[in-house]
């Protein structure tokens, strides 16, 4: 799955707001897209990093999970374009502070050419 619209989040609108990131989705896309949502476990994640990024440690804390799952769900939000995540230093090497790639997805159930 991939993001077929962005607009940068660093851009500014002519009201001053922030642009948002836009995921487009359509076709077998969208069936992709509701597996990697299906979950609640996914759907925690999602909200708690959409209020801050956070590391897995802290997910995994915040879900009373283990690392090692929380960390396959990181996986798959990140295959479906939800999520993004970088390495950073931590306490005991590095950790892996995730955020959501995304702001909006937008599902597209035809085109105009399918009409």
């Amino acid at each position: 799955m991939s993001i077929i619209a962005t607009t940068p989040s660093n851009q500014v609108s002519l009201d001053g707001a922030a642009s948002q990131k836009k995921m487009v989705i359509q076709g077998d896309q969208i069936k992709d897209l509701a597996k990697a949502l299906a979950s609640g476990t996914r759907q925690q994640i999602l909200a708690f990093l959409k209020e801050e990024p956070l590391d897995v440690s802290t997910l995994a804390q915040k879900l009373n999970q283990t690392e090692a799952n929380v960390s396959a769900q990181v996986q798959i939000l990140q295959k479906a374009g939800l999520v993004t995540s970088t390495y950073r230093p931590g306490n005991h090497g590095v950790r892996k502070v995730c955020e959501p790639a995304i702001d909006v997805i937008e599902i597209v159930l035809h085109s105009q050419g399918d009409e």
